[in-house]
């Protein structure tokens, strides 16, 4: 029976990530950019919602950046309800061109960075288990929504994100000018490993200077969703916090699956954007070549997605 005709019977089987069929379906046949189908949405899945942005809003107004409570107030959302993302679009895309575009899953990376080049911002549609609101090892709604678009309504944060995004078509360019094989996708590997780690100190899990002396705020959307880290990241003495310096980013291995022991703090969405120019210019002197190992791992889909850029 397939998604839709489990709707017409009414046995929605809902949008909860990992037990949806109609993301099961889209994968199966390969669609990538799909819809957001808002009536499969369970009363489960709704009311899951509702409990995320309930208890997330108090931690919003202590620890998050300036610009995100903003961006909160300009997008006019229900937060009673699973955000409709063309809604989203019609406040967001009038300030920065930035759009949310749903899709069935996994990105390969050389296509979500040519997705921010184009302001265009892969989003997912499922939401997580009810049972489970502290941890998911995979985005969901509540993560790309309520943790990253909010940001996306401000242009300097915007452009910093375009301007990233182009590093993903100079990482392809270099490498297609080297002709041996093994060097060719050593040094990719390199530099995509710089890249997931800028991407994940920065705009994942970033802070920010705050208006007062000492004080720090958050704009990484990992931080921004999560209830529990939001607060540790900014209060706990477990936490190293450092200002940011690119060598040490790029160098700096993750794990995903518990609270963040390193983070780096920016001045400013501006020196962020100026931070971005700087990676490419590594990346052009050959700086992110040989980076050091370790976590995360370079799939093979991310690779061949920058090895077949621009490849009809």
């Amino acid at each position: 029976m397939s998604t839709l005709e489990s709707v017409e019977r009414g046995t929605t089987p809902g949008l909860t990530t990992t037990r949806s069929p109609f993301i099961e379906e889209a994968q199966a046949h390969g669609e990538l950019y799909i819809t957001q189908p808002y009536e499969l949405y369970s009363d489960d899945n709704q009311e899951t919602w509702r409990r995320l942005i309930a208890r997330m809003k108090p931690q919003w107004e202590k620890y998050a950046n300036r610009r995100f409570l903003d961006g909160l107030d300009i997008l006019q959302l229900d937060w009673r309800a699973v955000p409709r993302l063309e809604d989203i679009n019609k406040f967001m895309a009038p300030r920065t061109g930035f759009r949310a575009k749903p899709v069935s899953g996994y990105i390969p990376a050389y296509i979500f960075f040519d997705c921010l080049k184009n302001r265009e911002f892969p989003t997912t549609i499922t939401i997580r288990d009810g049972s489970s609101l502290d941890y998911l090892p995979e985005p969901d709604i509540f993560h790309d929504v309520a943790g990253h678009v909010p940001m996306h309504t401000d242009p300097a944060f915007a452009d910093a994100l375009v301007r990233f995004g182009a590093c993903a078509q100079t990482a392809a360019e270099i490498v297609a000018d080297i002709k041996d094989e093994k060097q060719r996708l050593r040094r990719l590997t390199s530099i995509v490993q710089a890249l997931a780690r800028f991407f994940w100190f920065t705009v994942e899990f970033g802070l920010m200077k705050g208006p007062k002396p000492g004080e720090l705020k958050v704009y990484g959307s990992g931080l921004l969703s999560s209830y529990g880290e939001i607060a540790h990241c900014v209060e706990s003495p477990e936490v190293q916090r450092y200002p940011i310096q690119l060598e040490w980013v790029v160098n700096q291995y993750f794990e995903i699956d518990h609270y963040q022991p390193v983070l780096f703090v920016v001045d400013s969405f501006e020196h962020l954007f100026d931070l971005v120019g700087e990676l490419e210019q590594w990346m052009k002197d050959g700086k992110l070549d040989n980076v050091s190992g370790g976590e995360p791992a370079v799939s093979e889909a991310d690779l061949a997605s920058f090895l077949h850029a621009g490849v009809a």
